[in-house]
């Protein structure tokens, strides 16, 4: 008798497990190359796509209204981002990053991250067929 196929939440579940309990090392390394805490570093890639206002930054981050106006006035302070009023709605400031910013994130997205253990231990068919299934999610 075999057991029930997996279903999609289940299978889900293991694939965020394995990216988010593997991920810490990656994480200081970033922080260290950055000279940032990872969670501003998390903001600044929120602001790359372009500007928002801190609260739509809470959101992006998924962090609190408080938390984001911290960390954007860190970030601020460091000359990464900069805030000016929203052409569409002057009671609104928008958050964007700056040159040294986008270098920050630049330096952060390149800080190696090697496979860990557990993906490096499969053989060469079952890193193919998990490539392959990831590229039909992505």
């Amino acid at each position: 008798m075999s057991a029930d196929p997996p279903t999609p939440d289940e299978v889900w579940k293991l694939i965020t497990a394995t990216v988010m309990d593997t991920r810490d090392g990656w994480k200081r390394a970033v922080a260290e190359r950055t000279g940032l805490p990872f969670s501003r570093v998390r903001v600044l890639r929120r602001l790359h796509a372009g500007p928002l206002s801190v609260k739509q930054l809470a959101h992006a981050a998924a962090m609190d209204a408080p938390a984001a106006t911290v960390a954007v006035n860190d970030l601020e302070e460091r000359g990464l981002v900069v805030r000016e009023c929203d052409p569409n709605d002057r009671r609104t400031k928008l958050v964007s990053i700056t040159p040294a910013g986008r270098a920050a994130v630049e330096r952060a997205m390149t800080t190696p991250d090697p496979a860990p253990e557990a993906v490096r231990a499969l053989t060469s068919d079952d890193l193919s067929t998990l490539a392959a299934i990831l590229r039909k999610l992505h």
